[in-house]
């Protein structure tokens, strides 16, 4: 399996470097989860995505994990039949929940002996590819429930890789003040994290397990104290070639 985690929506035409060339017509889903409650917002960034990836040769489709909150079994199976999954920003916490709730993280492992399967992710999407969300909270609403959302669902990460990615760092966006006041606090509590500015990206390739394997439940939002040592254990897994494009980033840990 390969990875890119980007801090920012892909600019059209700029092909990141995990992503594979094909000489066929590949397929994408794409995750529009993290903004379940973001209203009309969810059809115009699905649009703009759309774009993006047939610019690079994909053909697209959404893949709704709420289809998938009763009917799991089938999740795994339109994996399968992706070449990419391309997870959008909005909410960490509805999309771990989302998440959580249709099994992705089993689904997604079994597609990791597919060395041109992608999982890409921009923002949220990112953050979710790590351990937990420590930290996040300083930057999304942990609280947000939308239509359909259980609270007894936990924000549970894929584990993807061994830091918290911490978007938006020092990028001038609304959200950089808290992605800074973020990355303070994983620094202070000493949590290995990585810091991207928009425009950059971790890309990985040959990912062949989960970098950690996070406690089967994360705490509710609403138990997380941003103060408080972190309670979750991970431990190594897999292995991986990483590279961090678009610019030099921060890493902790």
């Amino acid at each position: 399996m390969r990875l890119v985690l980007s801090s920012w929506f892909l600019p059209p035409g700029i092909r990141p470097a995990a992503l594979p060339h094909t000489s066929r017509t590949a397929r994408a889903g794409i995750v529009l989860n993290a903004l379940d409650a973001s209203g009309a917002a969810r059809s115009r960034v699905h649009d703009r995505e759309r774009r993006t990836l047939e610019g690079f040769g994909y053909s697209c489709e959404e893949l709704d994990l709420r289809d998938h909150f009763a009917e799991r079994e089938e999740l795994p199976q339109r994996l399968a039949g992706l070449d990419l999954v391309w997870v959008v920003g909005g909410n960490a916490f509805v999309l771990a929940r989302a998440m959580t709730r249709a099994r992705f993280r089993d689904a997604l492992a079994a597609q990791f002996p597919r060395r041109e399967f992608t999982y890409g992710g921009c923002s949220a999407g990112a953050c979710v590819a790590g351990p937990d969300l420590r930290g996040t909270d300083l930057i999304d609403d942990p609280a947000v429930l939308p239509d359909g959302y259980s609270p007894t669902a936990a924000p549970e990460c894929l584990g993807l890789v061994p830091y918290r990615i911490v978007p938006h760092w020092r990028s001038g966006q609304p959200e950089s003040g808290s992605a800074n006041n973020a990355a303070a606090h994983l620094t202070e509590h000493g949590l290995a994290h990585r810091c991207l500015r928009d425009g950059e990206a971790v890309n990985a390739h040959d990912i062949t397990g989960p970098a950690v394997r996070p406690t089967p439940r994360l705490p509710d939002p609403g138990e997380i104290s941003r103060r408080a040592p972190n309670r979750w254990s991970t431990r190594p897994a897999g292995s991986r070639r990483t590279v961090i494009s678009g610019g030099a980033g921060e890493r902790r840990g």
